[in-house]
């Protein structure tokens, strides 16, 4: 590899090579199951999970191929947890297209998202090397941990009061467990150093909550036509991401203002206009702004690291430089 590709590139790159993989997954599927599995597939977003495992078996000085298990294991996984949000969080809409359950059904929606789970890790048990078992435990704790980050996050809509701690906390599991299994399951499979796991595994801990926070501004301040869902829908639901957070811990009237609007049952328009500006005027947004930079510069330190390696690949590892800047490295 010659060179760092864009982040658009290195994501198309991946997907050609995880696309067929995943759509021969589904294919072992029942129907009942498969053209919902399916559906949902037409509409995945960026892939950038399937990207990182590559990159990661790349760096790790393998071939490309090495990582597609891991790779389809860890979209699986990770879009098993989106139909079940999904159901969770009442959402009619993902990407601008209907929901598994709101087309098929909640029934539906749960096995399908069920059916996902286990057929992640049978995709890295079908053959059971000592390098794919040690990938499918360690993906068994990202997804352990990404449950219990959606447990804290559904218990967090009943609590008055929530630190930054404990926000932060909850998006290390919800989002940042399995960006980091992503980013070293190629490696693992490759048989790397386990100091080159674990460095990959760092790296992609501190991308992931880089990439929430970009999320949680998204859910605030994003253009409906890029997210795919209702300006200002995270504040609709009440949810408590970190802008808000921050805001509601500012120890200013901002903070008295919000936590009122946020103790009623339903927001409004204007309501949800009034929220983003308490929790803009807040420091929620530049805070959170500051929080991506953080970790997204500990991203970059963690794979500094990597590279002093002799058998990692330095242009792999420039490349998922480039994807941690494409994903997470932007301010809004």
């Amino acid at each position: 590899m010659s060179g760092a590709s864009s982040g658009p590139a290195i994501l198309d790159r991946a997907r050609k090579l995880v696309d067929p993989a995943i759509a021969a997954a589904l294919g072992g599927l029942g129907d009942e199951l498969r053209v919902p599995a399916e559906y949902h597939f037409q509409g995945r977003g960026k892939g950038t999970r399937p990207a990182l495992a590559i990159l990661s078996a790349e760096t790790a000085g393998a071939p490309s191929e090495t990582g597609v298990p891991a790779a389809v294991a860890i979209e699986l996984a990770h879009d098993f947890s989106l139909i079940h949000d999904d159901i969770i969080d009442n959402d009619a809409e993902r990407r601008h297209r209907a929901t598994v359950w709101a087309k098929f059904g909640i029934g539906v929606g749960v096995v399908v998202g069920d059916a996902l789970h286990a057929l992640a890790f049978e995709t890295l048990m079908s053959d059971p090397t000592p390098p794919r078992v040690r990938a499918a435990k360690h993906l068994a704790e990202a997804v352990s941990a990404m449950i219990a980050g959606q447990s804290m996050d559904m218990a967090f809509e009943e609590m008055p009061n929530i630190t930054l701690e404990q926000c932060l906390a909850m998006e290390k599991g919800k989002t940042g467990a399995l960006l980091s299994f992503a980013s070293s399951a190629g490696a693992i499979l490759a048989g790397a150093d386990e100091e080159v796991v674990e460095g990959l595994a760092d790296y992609g801990m501190h991308m992931g909550i880089a990439f929430q926070a970009v999320d949680d501004l998204l859910g605030i301040w994003g253009d409906p036509e890029r997210t795919g869902k209702p300006a200002g829908a995270d504040l609709r639901e009440r949810k408590k991401s970190v802008p808000v957070v921050i805001a509601l811990n500012s120890g200013t009237s901002i903070a008295d203002d919000l936590a009122e609007l946020y103790a009623r049952p339903h927001l409004g328009e204007e309501d949800v206009d009034t929220a983003r500006a308490l929790v803009d005027v807040g420091g929620g947004r530049e805070g959170t702004q500051a929080l991506a930079r953080t970790h997204l510069g500990l991203a970059m330190s963690a794979l500094d690291s990597v590279s002093q390696h002799q058998s990692v690949a330095t242009g792999a590892v420039e490349e998922m430089r480039c994807l941690a800047q494409f994903i997470a490295g932007r301010d809004f």
